[in-house]
């Protein structure tokens, strides 16, 4: 592996000359940059980027913290925070942790001990005592949260889950719903909070109520959702629709309709929340509340290295707007078949 010494020597300047390069820490006259830089692609000499750090006090590495990777949403999230970060110079080092708090301490240490320079959470469960250790440990370490409640002394960024649940409701109500269920996420996770107060507030606008036996919570899997909806639909009471809270769940209710014959949406209308790619192609195509992944993941990552870059205060809270994706899973109660 080629050294600063090896480059120094190659473009017969002094090693205090490449580093100067290399840092930008001084100016060289452009001839002599030329030859330095010229000197490094013929070696493939690569900066030791802590050592660069040592001096710097920067890494410009990101660190990430989430429940699972493989989660649909989260890898969306995690690909424009990881495109925006490449795009302006910078790494990212994933971890993750399924929730357990003791994984999440031990990647933070992991991190941590990497000089990261930011941190991103998002996880199903955002322990406060796993956040309170981050920030007791490291109090100067930009914090921002993905998905979930604001913070104090951290930038939450995340969708309006609120007007996302009015959305659906809105939807429902006007399609002329009125035996509707809730296939709900686990009642500590706070976006799951916050779909469910609006899509209540948002029936009641509508002079309706959700009917408490009619409600449901699952774990955000498809395999949630499918457990859910069959507890529902073997009660006695069908419904004319479900709006399950993201996604992979309401997969699971589509699912577990066509096991028991009834067919969407004649019989039953499924309502989903993500817009993740699959929804597209799912038998029938699923109508969601969007929200953008992919922008969740960009504004953190663009918030979070503008605020390195140019010291631009990180804000307490972003929150971005969902909309209606209405495709062939929605229809209306008359539809339904005899």
């Amino acid at each position: 592996m080629a050294t600063i010494r090896d480059v120094a020597r190659e473009a017969g300047v002094s090693m205090s000359t490449v580093s100067h390069v290399v840092n930008a820490t001084r100016f060289v006259a452009p001839e002599t940059e030329q030859l330095v830089r010229a000197a490094i692609e013929r070696l493939g000499y690569t900066p030791n980027g802590i050592a660069r750090a040592l001096k710097g006090n920067r890494t410009r590495t990101l660190g990430m913290i989430v429940t699972a990777s493989s989660n649909p949403f989260f890898a969306h999230v995690i690909h424009g925070l990881e495109t925006v970060s490449s795009d302006r110079g910078y790494s990212l080092i994933l971890c993750n942790t399924d929730d357990e708090p003791g994984k999440q301490l031990r990647a933070f240490e992991a991190l941590h001990n990497r000089r990261i320079d930011g941190l991103a959470v998002m996880t199903s469960d955002a322990d406060p005592g796993f956040l309170d250790d981050v920030q007791g440990r490291a109090p100067d370490l930009p914090l921002l949260l993905l998905d979930t409640d604001p913070r104090a002394g951290a930038c939450t960024v995340t969708d309006d889950s609120v007007m996302g649940g009015r959305l659906a409701a809105r939807l429902l109500a006007e399609r002329g719903f009125r035996r509707i269920a809730c296939i709900t996420g686990p009642g500590r996770h706070p976006r799951s909070r916050a779909r469910l107060a609006g899509f209540v507030e948002e029936l009641g606008t509508a002079g309706l109520t959700l009917d408490p036996a009619r409600l449901r919570e699952a774990d955000l899997t498809i395999a949630g959702g499918f457990a859910a909806a069959a507890d529902l639909l073997d009660a006695g009471d069908v419904p004319d629709a479900i709006f399950a809270f993201n996604d992979l769940m309401a997969a699971g209710v589509l699912r577990a309709a066509a096991e028991r014959g009834l067919t969407v949406p004649d019989r039953l209308s499924v309502l989903g929340y993500d817009d993740i790619e699959l929804a597209a192609y799912l038998t029938p195509p699923l109508s969601t509340i969007r929200q953008s992944a992919s922008l969740l993941g960009a504004r953190a990552a663009e918030l979070l290295i503008d605020h390195l870059e140019d010291g631009r205060p990180l804000p307490d809270l972003l929150s971005l707007p969902p909309d209606l994706v209405l495709r062939a899973s929605v229809g209306r109660p008359c539809e339904r078949l005899s």
